[in-house]
């Protein structure tokens, strides 16, 4: 989402949103030795002290239900000194709804993120509360918000964050699928060498994988994932999270291509279940006997052979000594009286 593209709070002009009168001029560094101290990519300007009290709040968001912002959300909020959002008009009703009024609004977006690094910085430097919200969740996760914060971290700044509602943890706790270890994909490409081979990757991937993608692609996405990761492999589909029509659908893939194909609506996430376990990869016996051929040549006795060689190849010793002894009765030898079972 890119916002309105302006810089508004309430008629007042776009300078005021970082500074207390301040010219806009000064919330960049033009002119101001403590604002360029962290800008322009000086390495040295780093060395200057950033006043004191100055940090980067980074704050969850609603996901949906306006309930869900925490009373701290609403504290950082109110007591900011700017306000830095993906869209200055969906935040302020935001603000609206939780009583906060006249806090200054700076847009940061995708599209403009890579422009606004020097001004937040300075802004910190300076000593201000800058806090960060995206459209809903929490910022910087498929969201506008991680180039600021690694800029302010890498210039030595405070930056915190403010938890709140994350459409991943709510799909995955909802999904009934395994919790203890999971990925994130963030939305699949659409197309090409690079959607096959993330696709590629889910498929083989043994942790719940949780992805994001918008409701006229679901079904698709649906398909491609049951292409790669085979019919039989569960998933669940969110839609709606913590809305009126909050929807969880758990099924398996190829149902679930067919239940997406009339058509999804609101904001999706989809949690498919980690790759199953595939078991020990069977070894041929000839591979076996090959490397105890290998072993023996070098000078290895049987035991140390069989042990190398049921090692190296995740296979039981009894198995690879009973492979040895048939070797050696094929060969007119007796067995090695120290090699040994288990």
């Amino acid at each position: 989402m890119t916002g309105d593209g302006g810089d508004v709070h309430d008629g007042e002009p776009a300078a005021r949103a970082v500074g207390d009168g301040e010219p806009a001029a000064r919330a960049v560094g033009d002119g101001d030795p403590a604002a360029r101290a962290v800008g322009d990519g000086d390495p040295a300007a780093r060395a200057v002290a950033p006043a004191p009290g100055g940090a980067l709040v980074v704050v969850g968001t609603p996901i949906g239900n306006l309930g869900d912002l925490s009373p701290r959300a609403v504290e950082v909020l109110a007591t900011a000194d700017v306000v830095y959002c993906e869209d200055t008009r969906h935040s302020r009703k935001l603000l609206s709804h939780a009583g906060i009024p006249g806090v200054p609004l700076r847009s940061l977006h995708g599209h403009n993120e890579g422009d606004r690094l020097d001004e937040v910085v300075a802004a910190v430097a300076e000593g201000r509360t800058v806090a960060l919200v995206s459209d809903a969740g929490m910022p910087a996760v498929s969201d506008p918000g991680a180039r600021a914060v690694a800029a302010v971290a890498a210039a030595g700044l405070t930056v915190t964050v403010v938890p709140g509602p994350s459409a991943v943890l709510t799909a995955l706790v909802a999904s009934g699928l395994a919790t203890d270890r999971f990925c994130f994909e963030g939305f699949l490409p659409r197309s090409g060498r690079d959607r096959a081979d993330r696709l590629a990757a889910v498929a083989v991937e043994p942790r719940t994988t949780v992805l994001f993608e918008a409701p006229l692609r679901t079904a698709a996405t649906l398909r491609a994932l049951a292409a790669a990761c085979g019919p039989d492999r569960p998933v669940a589909v969110a839609r709606e999270l913590t809305k009126l029509h909050e929807e969880v659908w758990r099924g398996r893939l190829g149902e679930a291509a067919e239940w997406a194909a009339g058509g999804v609506r609101g904001e999706v996430v989809l949690v498919v279940a980690g790759a199953p376990d595939a078991g020990p990869i069977a070894v041929d016996d000839d591979v076996l006997l090959a490397a105890l051929a290998v072993q023996t040549a070098s000078g290895a006795r049987t035991r140390g052979a069989v042990d190398r060689v049921a090692a190296d190849h995740g296979v039981a010793r009894r198995r690879v000594y009973e492979l040895a002894l048939r070797a050696k009765h094929t060969d007119g030898d007796g067995p090695d009286p120290g090699a040994g079972t288990d």
